[in-house]
């Protein structure tokens, strides 16, 4: 994994995420408790500074496309793949994309669902962030990973608004290295 050391300094990022993510209770399912960052995305200052870190983040690990995933992830990394000059490759929920995709099966902490990726999303080699809002128990990354290497990216990481660490997902993705915001 990514040393702290090695990371852009977070805490501006962490400082203003904190302050713009809301709970709600019992979303989408009784006991879970959704990270809502509506908030975050409706205060352009404060969404500036949280893409701001994920670009240096995404420059410092020489990434060349940013990899968003459904569907809050989109909104993350298409606003740092433009930062930093980088393409975007969308990774979906099944049945979303057109043309020949590449599957992949995962759990969630409250369910299970398969992820897609067009079998030409990125060249051999392409270095790839991938981005999302939270890690929670790691399928969804792990998935994304998997789909990517299969296209034959070079992943460089993982970058999260949020980390739940309760729910370990670091210990489900493998060697991915994972950059958090903020870790709850």
């Amino acid at each position: 994994m990514t040393s702290v050391d090695s990371q852009p300094d977070l805490s501006a990022a962490e400082a203003v995420l904190g302050a713009h993510v809301r709970d709600v209770m019992d979303f989408p399912k009784p006991g879970v408790v959704f990270k809502d960052i509506t908030p975050l995305l409706s205060t352009p200052a404060a969404f500036g500074v949280v893409v701001g870190a994920l670009a240096d983040l995404a420059r410092g690990l020489g990434a060349t496309t940013i990899a968003g995933i459904e569907a809050r992830g989109f909104l993350l990394a298409a606003p740092v793949a433009d930062r930093v000059g980088a393409g975007i490759v969308p990774i979906r929920k099944q049945g979303k994309l057109p043309g020949r995709t590449r599957s992949e099966a995962y759990a969630l902490e409250y369910g299970t669902a398969v992820l897609e990726i067009h079998e030409d999303a990125v060249p051999t080699g392409e270095r790839v962030l991938i981005v999302d809002d939270v890690l929670a128990t790691g399928g969804t990354a792990a998935a994304a990973h998997t789909l990517l290497r299969g296209c034959g990216a070079d992943v460089v990481g993982l970058a999260v608004l949020m980390e739940l660490t309760f729910l370990s997902g670091r210990d489900r993705t493998g060697t991915l290295d994972i950059t958090s915001i903020m870790k709850i």
